[in-house]
């Protein structure tokens, strides 16, 4: 049956976007054009998911000018990726759709349009070293706006060629190893260094808080939130890395989740405090996915889509402020919800999304993560409900610090624009109907999940009993279809 390659399509129209908004000098018509092209590729890539979800894996498509690299297909579609690559582009749109004014000229929407092809492209391929490629030309985009607007690039340049370097010595030492027998840890250390680095798991985590500071706003965001390293440590570590290696990941982020809870609460500047809080939720997915129990895993497969959605918008909504008032402090009170109380609407909902409130996108995921840490263990579990307390707290005290308080004086309106009404009652939708209706979400996780924990039992050479693993009645309707 022929498939019509509507990634290839999205990928070669953002490209083709970007080339023509080179040649544009008008900041103004570069951004309208961005906002058509984006949300033509987030078209293509709902239609490729609606395709998947009629006619299952989509295994390198054919007829596509980027289906074939060296002979084998490259770009596919699977159970893991399926939602990503919409989440992808909707992220990119939201990002060009709420770009106001005073951000046209320092964004650079040439750069942001071929960062978003490469993010396409690294979320459709599963292959290793096409996957290593794009990782590390990912990471060039950042640094030649950095270039640009004259900033320091020292930290960001150290962290990004070390991770490239342990990375490609780490897949070329894994692929060293023997069929069916799992590497030692020593095999995987440059791996796990380097996803431990895209990851930004503490302690190496000091170039995202370096990004943000210097880079716009729009960039360091787009960079980060859609979690690159946490599809790195699915496709690459995960099929071959033994328990203790994931155990001691899981450790890892456990730690850095902690730690960049409590910094949260005491950032004085709400960039470094999306930063931190940002920081803490990407740990705990890389804590879910380095699970070994299909609940841990689903659990960490669903909050990755809560928080990428959530802190995505909670993260556009604080550019949106800049915008408006410049570098924002939390020394003190700053009384800006009469300006702009559908901002401080749109603030309160995402955070409170993003650790998990209740009738939210990310409560489903968060409680099946604290779930499957608890049955490994205990006292993880109990660390899980402490971080995201902190990050709770941090939330409302931040909430708290931008819009109430003192009154804020203004001369020129600041209220929101019609592009930026539609993106946030957008957001509202997505995240209100994820958490009211969250079935569809948890089962393509679960079966994501399960699928990846199969394919590791099969390269280990052991069956994977994962059906004893797991069992919940919100997940038994996916799996009832195959005996009818």
């Amino acid at each position: 049956m022929f498939h019509f390659p509507w990634i290839s399509a999205a990928i070669v129209v953002v490209l083709a976007g970007s080339a023509w908004a080179s040649r544009q000098r008008r900041a103004e018509t570069v951004c309208k054009g961005c906002i058509l092209v984006s949300a033509v590729a987030l078209f293509c890539s709902l239609m490729a998911w609606w395709e998947f979800s009629f006619n299952g894996n989509i295994q390198a498509e054919t007829g596509g000018p980027l289906a074939q690299w060296r002979g084998s297909g490259v770009l596919e579609m699977d159970g893991l990726s399926a939602p990503l690559i919409p989440l992808a582009a909707l992220l990119y749109l939201l990002t060009f759709t709420v770009t106001l004014r005073t951000k046209l000229r320092r964004f650079s929407f040439t750069w942001a349009l071929i960062s978003e092809a490469i993010l396409l492209a690294t979320f459709a391929t599963s292959s290793v070293w096409p996957l290593v490629t794009l990782l590390v030309v990912g990471t060039i985009p950042p640094y030649l706006e950095l270039r640009a607007r004259h900033k320091l690039t020292r930290v960001y340049v150290l962290y990004m060629t070390a991770f490239a370097a342990l990375l490609i010595v780490g897949c070329a030492m894994a692929n060293t190893g023997h069929h069916n027998e799992p590497l030692s840890g020593w095999f995987l250390a440059p791996l796990m260094l380097a996803i431990l680095i895209r990851g930004g798991v503490a302690p190496l985590h000091s170039w995202v808080a370096d990004l943000f500071e210097h880079a716009t706003f729009g960039t360091s965001l787009l960079f980060v939130a859609p979690m690159v390293g946490a599809y790195a440590a699915v496709r690459l570590l995960l099929p071959v890395a033994p328990d203790s290696v994931l155990q001691g990941i899981g450790i890892v982020s456990l730690g850095s989740a902690f730690y960049a809870a409590g910094m949260a609460l005491i950032q004085k500047e709400a960039r470094r405090f999306f930063c931190y809080l940002f920081l803490s939720h990407s740990s705990l997915v890389f804590l879910g996915l380095e699970s070994s129990s299909l609940l841990g895993l689903t659990g960490g497969l669903c909050v990755w889509l809560s928080i990428g959605l959530a802190l995505s918008g909670l993260g556009l909504t604080l550019r949106s402020l800049e915008s408006r008032h410049g570098r924002l402090s939390l020394v003190r009170h700053q009384g800006l919800y009469d300006h702009t109380p559908a901002l401080a609407i749109c603030f309160l909902l995402t955070g409170l999304a993003s650790v998990g409130f209740p009738c939210t996108f990310g409560f489903i995921g968060m409680e099946m993560l604290v779930d499957g840490a608890v049955h490994t263990y205990p006292y993880v579990g109990v660390i899980v409900v402490v971080v995201a307390a902190l990050n709770g707290i941090a939330v409302i005290q931040t909430y708290f610090r931008l819009f109430t308080g003192c009154q804020y004086h203004s001369t020129v309106p600041l209220g929101m624009g019609i592009r930026e009404r539609w993106a946030v009652l957008g957001l509202a939708v997505l995240i209100f109907a994820g958490g009211l209706f969250p079935q569809w979400s948890v089962a393509s996780r679960y079966q994501a999940a399960e699928s990846l924990l199969n394919a590791r039992a099969a390269e280990f050479g052991s069956p994977a009993p994962v059906h004893a693993w797991f069992a919940s009645p919100v997940l038994e309707a996916p799996l009832d279809r195959s005996r009818d």
